[in-house]
């Protein structure tokens, strides 16, 4: 008896889980398909030659992508687009990576569609609105770490470095 109200229940949890990625799916495939990455790679790079406000840009971007988007689609799309700029501006693929990984992974937790968000709300039965009231220090502390290990890329290439993988 009680297997079955847990299939049910893992099945429910699965579905919204299985439909806000595919809503981003859609969502990425439109953004591609008008082009939309590309300009916005062309007006980050139109606004400035200032190394820290295209980097803090591109950081607002990504955010605002890992809000709307699942992570695989985001990663398709901005990978390309954002990887050459990072690049020119001396920022190592490692640290790009790691950066735009932690950018998706602070946009899960972020409503609107925040999917971790939604699923600890449906698992911890607590309303979305008090769940992101409790996460905002959090989120603050994660907003924080993001701008450490984008602008002082010692933090985290430390390691790779002493391991010789760089």
């Amino acid at each position: 008896k009680t297997l079955r109200q847990i299939l049910l229940k893992t099945a429910e949890t699965s579905g919204v889980v299985l439909f806000l990625i595919s809503a981003s799916t859609v969502m990425s495939w439109v953004m591609a398909y008008t082009g939309i990455p590309q300009a916005i790679s062309d007006g980050i790079l139109g606004l400035t030659n200032n190394k820290y406000v295209i980097l803090l840009l591109m950081n607002i971007i990504l955010l605002l992508v890992g809000m709307f988007m699942d992570i695989t689609p985001a990663i398709l799309i901005f990978t390309p687009i954002f990887l050459p700029i990072a690049e020119s501006l001396g920022m190592n693929a490692i640290q790009f990576g790691i950066v735009l990984i932690y950018n998706m992974c602070i946009g899960t937790m972020t409503p609107p569609v925040g999917s971790v968000l939604f699923v600890a709300s449906g698992i911890t039965k607590v309303k979305i609105e008090n769940l992101a009231k409790v996460l905002l220090p959090f989120l603050l502390a994660n907003l924080v770490v993001l701008l450490l290990i984008t602008f002082i890329p010692q933090i985290i290439m430390f390691l790779p470095e002493i391991m010789g993988l760089i």
